[in-house]
């Protein structure tokens, strides 16, 4: 199904009752209501520079907030009557969309929004294999931000990302400051573009697949589980570790950005 985009102040053919896509349910929205909550996120875009482009913006509480930072804003939402009250309520600047974040081109240097729980994962997939934003911040579940940050260990989508983004948690959102409240917290996650990239451009495939290889490879220590992924011998993957600064009892989840490039550059 293809989801349309327009910024036309009357868009035609727009259903008076439920979305096209669901009800709120079904398209995953908890709206976030908590003043600090709001102010905060406010507050980290107004530390970027450039325009805006809000991911999901529901009810507009932090659309209006954006507005006021007088910069290039552009609002999406997939449900097209609360983009039909938004444009209403928003000044004339703001450009509201009617559009699906899984198909928007989202071309903006500064991303914010409160992503649908449900479709977090897929969606920062597709933020970081696109080229077209350098910050992002983004409300999310907070046990995927922990992730995503590397708190506990990484996840291979943040190994995999490492090279070229840097991520940090910024705060936890409780249960309690969206409507409907959802069954788990959210946090805070900002995410930036690395200016100068840990593995070059053009390895990104290469260096995918070796961190694929080596996070879920078998082997019972790090040096093996590099010996096998690589076919290199074990005293080359050592001198690569020591070249790392990485211990020989870490786990491939403990690994730095830093600590995956130097080992992609020796084994790859």
């Amino acid at each position: 199904m293809v989801r349309r985009t327009s910024h036309r102040r009357n868009p035609h053919n727009l259903r008076p009752a439920a979305s096209v896509y669901g009800g709120r349910h079904e398209l995953g929205q908890n709206f976030l209501v908590h003043t600090p909550t709001l102010d905060t996120l406010t507050s980290l875009v107004a530390e970027t520079s450039g325009p805006v482009l809000e991911i999901g913006a529901g009810d507009g509480a932090l659309t209006h907030r954006l507005a006021g930072l007088n910069r290039p804003l552009t609002a999406i939402d997939v449900d097209e009557h609360r983009v039909r009250a938004l444009r209403r309520s928003l000044p004339d600047a703001v450009r509201v969309e009617w559009a699906d974040v899984m198909r928007h081109p989202l071309r903006a240097p500064v991303l914010v929004g409160n992503l649908p729980f449900h479709l977090t994962t897929p969606v920062l997939r597709r933020l970081l294999r696109l080229r077209s934003w350098h910050e992002a911040v983004l409300l999310l579940q907070w046990e995927v931000a922990r992730k995503r940050a590397g708190v506990g260990g990484r996840t291979l989508m943040s190994v995999q990302a490492g090279p070229w983004f840097e991520f940090d948690i910024v705060g936890r959102v409780p249960a309690r400051a969206f409507r409907p409240v959802p069954s788990v917290d959210g946090g805070i996650l900002r995410i930036r573009r690395r200016t100068a990239p840990l593995v070059p451009a053009e390895a990104r495939g290469e260096y995918a697949a070796f961190a694929h290889r080596v996070f879920t490879g078998a082997g019972g220590s790090l040096p093996r589980v590099l010996q096998r992924a690589t076919q290199h011998p074990v005293r080359q993957v050592r001198v690569a570790l020591a070249e790392a600064g990485a211990a020989e009892s870490s786990l491939p989840r403990d690994l730095t950005p830093e600590q995956w490039a130097v080992l992609f550059a020796r084994l790859r």
